[in-house]
Formats: structure tokens, sequence, C-alpha cells
């Protein structure tokens, strides 16, 4: 097997490790059974530290395909209080504010919904990887600094919902397009019920046809790549239209 040719993988990332953090040690544990050879290694979508579930992972000449991708349709499960909210829109931060949410029904949730399907404009939040002058906005953000986001493009195809109790916990199942921040869903969801909101947990689902059933966890692949012979050299061919997808086996 050779992954300087190429190889897609995806992964069940796992709560509160990076994307960047995966990328690193799937790397590592590459490299190690190539002789400490050195390998391109990237993901196609950051998924936020709090969030869990699909993150594809490119090697080698497949690396090149990552912008094609990240445009592949998403699908999240969220959980939502409602009648607070945070700076981050998550649990990374502390509750900042909370509303009264006596008046939120199902009939409003139902209501409020189909205004964010279609083609709309998103603020993306500060606590974020967008680029401000140069700066991550994250870090800008987590030095205090005064961070002011334009509102951009983005499509969110459909919001499902899966579970609602009164009157705090909302469950949500979105399907939506690449640049989707399901952490200002939520903020806008809760400012669209008058209320607030924040998430409480993010899972993604699937990235195109691949479920996160289908994924890779990484004490699983960790096992199975210590038992694999790997080659070091880049073979002399042209690069494949398409790179294989590196699944699971049944049982490691």
């Amino acid at each position: 097997m050779n992954f300087l040719t190429g190889q897609i993988l995806h992964f069940d990332k796992s709560y509160r490790q990076t994307s960047f953090q995966l990328v690193s040690i799937v790397r590592r544990l590459i490299s190690s059974q190539m002789d400490g050879r050195k390998l391109r290694v990237g993901h196609a979508g950051t998924l936020d530290p709090l969030a869990t579930g699909v993150l594809t992972i490119c090697t080698g000449r497949a690396t090149r395909r990552i912008e094609d991708l990240q445009g592949h349709q998403k699908e999240y499960v969220a959980e939502l209080r409602l009648g607070a909210t945070t700076a981050s829109f998550d649990l990374e931060q502390p509750i900042d504010q909370t509303f009264d949410n006596s008046h939120i029904t199902l009939a409003l949730i139902e209501e409020a919904l189909p205004k964010f399907i279609g083609d709309i404009r998103q603020t993306p939040p500060i606590f974020s990887a967008c680029k401000v002058n140069g700066d991550r906005s994250y870090d800008l953000a987590r030095k205090g600094r005064d961070v002011k986001l334009e509102a951009k493009p983005i499509r969110i195809d459909a919001i499902e919902i899966e579970e609602f109790k009164a009157p705090d916990y909302l469950r949500i199942r979105v399907v939506c397009g690449k640049g989707t921040y399901i952490r200002a869903l939520a903020r806008d969801i809760g400012e669209a019920l008058g209320s607030g909101a924040h998430l409480l947990s993010l899972r993604r689902t699937r990235v195109g046809n691949v479920r996160v059933e289908d994924c890779w966890t990484l004490p699983q692949f960790e096992a199975w790549i210590k038992q694999q012979h790997l080659e070091t050299e880049l073979p002399d061919c042209p690069v494949p239209k398409n790179f294989p997808t590196l699944a699971p086996p049944a049982e490691i």
C-alpha cells in the first residue's frame, strides 16, 4: 500500500480533538510505518473541537482533491439550548446572557425554521477559523479583540426537528453545503425565536455519501496501521484520476 500515491480516509473525530490534531496523529502513525518518510496529509473541511463525526483526510497526491471534497453536502445532528447564549455559540465559552423561553412552542419553532432553508447569508462566529487581515478570528476573539466578520452566502437544504422538550431543549438534523456554521445557525434560530440559543452538542453524521458508521475511529486505525507494510517511495506513474478510499476492515 502506498500512501504517497494517495489515499482518502474518513474518520469519526472525537470530542475536544481539533481537526489539525487528528491530521497530525494520522500523519505520525503512517510515517512511522514508512521508516519515518515524510508524508503530505490534510483534511477536507474543519470540524470544531467540541463537535464529533465525519472528517475526511487525504494523503500524498490525494491532497490535490481536498478542495473538491470540501464542496460535498454535509449532514449534522445538533442539540440546542434555547434561552441562553454564549460568545462562541457553543459550550467553549460560558453563558453570557439568559432570556425568557416560556413562550417557545413546537408550532413557533416549525414556523421559524423554514426561514433558514435555501440560499441565505450567514455571519460566521467570531470564534472560528475565518481569516481577518491574516489572523485567525478565534485567536483575535480569545485575546479580547473586537472582531467583525461579513455575512457569507451559504446553502441549507433541509432542517428537521428530531426532538423538542419545552421550554429549552431542541435537537435538529441539518443538511447543508460548504461554509455553513451550525453554531451560527443555532444563534440565528435563537434570535428568530426571541430567546437566544447555543449548541449543546454537534455531530457531523455524513459528508457526501459517507456516513459516520463507515468511518475509522483513531484506535481502529492505529491498530490496523501497525500491522501494515507500507511503500516508502513514490512510483513513477501518472497522477490517478480517482484516488481510492481506504475503508476500515470488517474486523481489526
